[in-house]
């Protein structure tokens, strides 16, 4: 018992640092471009380096969990996602920092690509398993919230090079742990699915879709770059049907269960992120807030969300079933947003923000466990790598989507009401209300098929905890 939960604890610690480095250098970025001298257009390739990396890899990551073991891949993916941080931390020109952050994403993607999957084999009882889900919900859903806190703290207190050199101690403690805690698995071996054309094929593609959705927000959409990575996938696709050994097998997307779970997946990580970085410039550009005030005023959220994750989302799914806790967790989410939106100009915290983000922090908390379990409960244990690189592909899909999406309609909006003689200000800030309002029709859609597509098993088939 104690052993895996301290293994569990290792997967989390991998996990933080992953969820961290996805948002918590957003709050730097300034003070980054500043001192390397990046351009506009430059310094969006300190955050797409590691998403096209992170998110190209984690379907190949995760079959490589199956056939090679998930602690030898989980292990790698450390190990080069902690030296990566070295290398950003010690960087003082543009192209160290960028080649860095692309090594982050490759560690990033082998090792979170196993982790839910390892969970899973950790965990099988239903009802430790949605505790251990619950505390990786926390980690997941609170670390991106703790990142923004973390960052402006760590920024204005010590430098943004800290930002990825605090990572060394914990990368390094994880490491040793890790080898003499997490429990050995030989995989399938190699032969089992060793299709490299396969893995060029979805590699390249996934890593050009998530560069064509980045650039959408500062040079709209490349239909050449969007044609070519459709084109990649959908070549994948034919190539998984006919091949005696696939990369991916096609089968496990016959589990309604596994397409509906992951497209919710997709949409509440859309909303999230990218109401994340949007929220994040309304407090400093329309409310003026730095960087430090900002990171803090993101703290109930996290605060919430923990409280759920640890001590009550297990409890509310052993009674009401996944299912109910989703919708639930949806609703919340969707007001807390809705509110948000109507926050003015001259805004108070206390009233205007930090009330939406309680409401969304109690949302989170109850929707990220819940999800993830749906995601996973349709797979087979032989293909528990796969399913887990699934998940996390979604979720970085849709951070990548959410944040393109939402930070265009926002740009947009601004831009279309200065033109018409609006004041800069109330520009931005109606730019931002509609995103936020764009954001919440992301969750409605979720809700919707949550609703249609999930369905929870009959009262007696229950989890107890």
């Amino acid at each position: 018992m104690n052993s895996r939960w301290s293994a569990l604890t290792v997967l989390c610690a991998m996990q933080l640092m992953t969820v961290l480095d996805g948002t918590i250098v957003t709050v730097a970025l300034p003070t980054i471009q500043n001192d390397l001298g990046f351009s506009q257009a430059g310094l969006s390739w300190v955050v797409n380096s590691y998403l096209i990396a992170f998110a190209g890899l984690l379907l190949l990551a995760g079959r490589l969990g199956d056939l090679a073991g998930s602690k030898k891949v989980f292990l790698s993916g450390l190990a080069v996602f902690t030296l990566a941080s070295l290398l950003c931390g010690v960087a003082t020109n543009q192209e160290t920092l960028i080649a860095g952050r692309f090594l982050q994403g490759v560690g990033a993607a082998l090792a979170s690509a196993v982790v839910l999957g390892m969970i899973v084999g950790l965990f099988p009882e239903p009802g430790e398993q949605a505790r251990a889900m619950g505390v990786y919900g926390f980690v997941s859903a609170g670390g991106a919230s703790a990142g923004l806190i973390a960052g402006g703290v760590i920024t204005e207190a010590l430098g943004w090079h800290w930002l990825f050199l605090v990572n060394l101690p914990i990368g390094a403690v994880a490491l040793l742990a890790g080898g003499r805690m997490l429990r050995r698995d030989d995989g399938l071996g190699l032969r089992a699915g060793a299709d490299v054309l396969g893995a060029v094929l979805v590699t390249t593609g996934l890593s050009l879709g998530v560069f064509t959705i980045a650039q959408i927000s500062e040079s709209g959409l490349n239909p050449w770059y969007g044609g070519a990575a459709i084109a990649l996938l959908a070549a994948f696709v034919v190539r998984q049907a006919k091949a005696s050994r696939p990369l991916l097998a096609l089968r496990i997307f016959h589990s309604k269960e596994i397409i509906g779970a992951n497209l919710v997946v997709v949409l509440v990580f859309a909303a999230g992120f990218g109401f994340q970085f949007l929220n994040a410039l309304y407090l400093q550009r329309v409310l003026g807030f730095d960087s430090m005030q900002t990171g803090l005023a993101f703290l109930p959220a996290p605060l919430v969300i923990g409280a759920l994750s640890l001590f009550f989302s297990a409890r509310l799914t052993a009674r009401y079933g996944t299912r109910r806790v989703l919708l639930a967790g949806l609703l919340a989410l969707g007001a807390g947003l809705v509110l948000l939106s109507r926050a003015p100009v001259g805004g108070d915290y206390w009233t205007d923000v930090g009330p939406s983000l309680l409401i969304q922090g109690f949302g989170m908390g109850l929707t990220i466990p819940a999800v993830i379990m749906r995601a996973m409960s349709g797979a087979e244990p032989t293909d528990a790598g796969l399913a887990s690189g699934l998940n996390n592909t979604a979720q970085q899909a849709g951070a990548a989507v959410g944040l393109a999406v939402l930070a265009t309609v926002a740009t947009t909006r601004s831009g279309s009401l200065v033109a018409q003689g609006e004041e800069a200000l109330t520009a931005l800030r109606d730019g931002y209300s509609l995103a936020f309002q764009a954001a919440a029709g992301f969750v409605f859609v979720a809700l919707i098929i949550t609703y249609v597509v999930l369905r929870d098993a009959p009262a007696k088939q229950r989890i107890s905890v």
